[in-house]
């Protein structure tokens, strides 16, 4: 066993405390990484609350990792040390199932293993990114290409591919009308990935405090809904609406913006659950998709597509000891746009 300095949460609102965990000895395919950032994720004060259950306390949370390889095993043929690297929110799956040889690992049959918060292979409990190190097999591990700086790389490793998935997937481009609902960690990106696979993109948010950003960003129109009769004029306008909304959300209204074959894609994850009248979806055979992270290959397409067209999150760095403080600014959304520590101050 190794011991790495980590911050951790003893339990559901508890403060984070300074602490030292334990991790597997490396294997002949696995791969020690020096952690250099590691981003704040909403899922990851969701987790750590216990809101969506099931939590495993003392909690290390961070599924956005970037850092430099530091050691690999004997057997390991796709990264060397000094290698740049990044760690998503997997760090294994079954890996024989069709989906995980598809390369759809995230949605292995047997179900993935969670880089936190959840059981690994080897027995332990995994911890995630809010520590100094972390031991991963080579297979979960990808390569942050060097026009990308890892600070404002490490939250495309959950935020990006969260948007970069369905928007791929759903065909967003040249002549598609794209709708981002929510404009903060995830919604941010999804406006600069739309925006550079050509597509046409509107901003959907309560106010128009962050308007000019998203207008910098790639955004063709930016709309308050505080009051939400702005979106009739707009009723069958859209041939994909992404919703990055984690708290509750009138889905409804945001069906009547689909065009004919249109489809609304849940990226968000609140914790009560929604509901949706039937007729909206009939209406125009729209359709009501969720999406989650991608898969591995597809995590590595995504950082390849980032670094050539300059694409990184907008950031703001903390110490390790700011993470509670943090919390809850990412709560109140009071962060442009993702917050990210630097793990030198574990």
């Amino acid at each position: 066993m190794r011991s790495y300095t980590a911050r951790a949460t003893p339990g559901a609102k508890a403060p984070f405390e300074r602490t030292t965990i334990e991790r597997r000895e490396p294997g002949s395919n696995d791969i020690v990484v020096k952690i250099a950032y590691a981003g704040i994720c909403h899922s990851d004060i969701h987790t750590a609350r216990n809101e969506w259950g099931e939590a495993m306390f003392p909690l290390v949370p961070g599924h956005e990792i970037t850092g430099v390889v530091e050691e690999v095993g004997d057997a390991v043929t796709r990264h060397a040390v000094g290698d740049r690297v990044g760690v998503g929110c997997m760090v294994d799956s079954c890996r024989v199932c069709e989906n995980c040889l598809a390369g759809e690992e995230q949605y292995c049959v047997v179900g993935n293993i969670g880089t936190y918060n959840a059981m690994g292979k080897d027995g332990l409990p995994t911890a995630g990114g809010y520590s100094s190190h972390i031991i991963v097999d080579e297979a979960f591990v990808v390569r942050v290409p060097d026009a990308l700086d890892l600070d404002v790389a490490a939250p495309l490793l959950c935020a990006g591919i969260t948007l970069y998935s369905p928007l791929r997937h759903w065909q967003a481009g040249p002549g598609k009308k794209v709708a981002i609902v929510g404009f903060g960690g995830l919604g941010h990106m999804g406006v600069k990935i739309a925006a550079a696979l050509g597509a046409e993109v509107t901003v959907f948010s309560q106010t128009l405090a962050k308007q000019e950003d998203g207008m910098r960003f790639g955004a063709t129109d930016y709309i308050a809904t505080r009051d939400m009769n702005v979106l009739k004029p707009l009723a069958k306008s859209f041939d994909l609406v992404v919703s990055t909304i984690s708290a509750s959300w009138s889905i409804d209204r945001y069906l009547s913006l689909l065009r004919l074959d249109g489809t609304l894609v849940n990226v968000g994850a609140p914790p009560e659950p929604m509901s949706v009248a039937a007729y909206s979806l009939m209406t125009n055979r729209r359709r009501l998709a969720g999406s989650g992270i991608g898969g591995i290959r597809e995590t590595q397409e995504m950082l390849d597509f980032c670094a050539e067209h300059g694409i990184g999150s907008t950031i703001e760095t903390i110490d390790a000891d700011q993470i509670d403080e943090a919390w809850d600014r990412v709560v109140d959304s009071d962060v442009r746009y993702r917050f990210v520590i630097d793990a030198a101050t574990m």
